[in-house]
């Protein structure tokens, strides 16, 4: 069972609701509304990261059989969206993990992850990758708390500095 309280400053424990993860259409709404933000936030740091010449990540990519978009949902809000997509045998990727910045600092970008992490495992992927930039360190650490370990460059995506993998338990 994940503890989502947390020790407030006056010694209370704040207790957090989780999040409800729904499988989304990443062509619509709202998931397509979280990635085109999520889109804009990266791109002044990057240029835009939908263009020729940069890794897979089309609404295609997300759909089943092989792949899956999650939002995330608390109080009645989507504040986070991830998706899941195949690279070969047993191997998925994941793809524009986001929360929105009425989402942040409240847990769910680790909850996202491994809501993420179990759909990859439901549709039969042992191991994941995924990328993130110089310019997301919190991105980066929460992928190396979460027991991802850095591997070489597997995707030529110019915007990454970190590339990782980790291995599904349970399949």
């Amino acid at each position: 069972m994940r503890d989502d309280s947390e020790v407030a400053g006056d010694g209370e424990t704040e207790i957090r609701p989780s999040p409800v993860f729904r499988a989304s259409d990443a062509g619509e709404p709202p998931a397509s509304e979280l990635i085109e933000a999520m889109v804009e936030e990266l791109e002044q740091f990057y240029g835009r990261i939908d263009k020729p010449g940069m890794p897979s990540a089309t609404v295609a990519d997300f759909r089943p059989p092989s792949g899956v978009c999650l939002v995330g949902w608390l109080d009645d809000q989507a504040l986070c969206v991830g998706a899941v997509k195949r690279l070969g045998d047993g191997l998925a990727e994941i793809k524009r993990m986001y929360v929105a910045p009425a989402g942040r600092s409240r847990g769910l970008a680790r909850a996202l992850l491994s809501a993420l992490e179990d759909a990859a495992r439901d549709l039969g992927y042992s191991r994941v990758r995924l990328d993130t930039g110089p310019r997301q360190p919190h991105a980066r650490a929460l992928y190396l708390s979460a027991g991802y370990r850095e591997i070489a460059d597997y995707n030529d995506n110019p915007a990454a500095s970190f590339w990782g993998e980790k291995p599904l338990q349970g399949i």
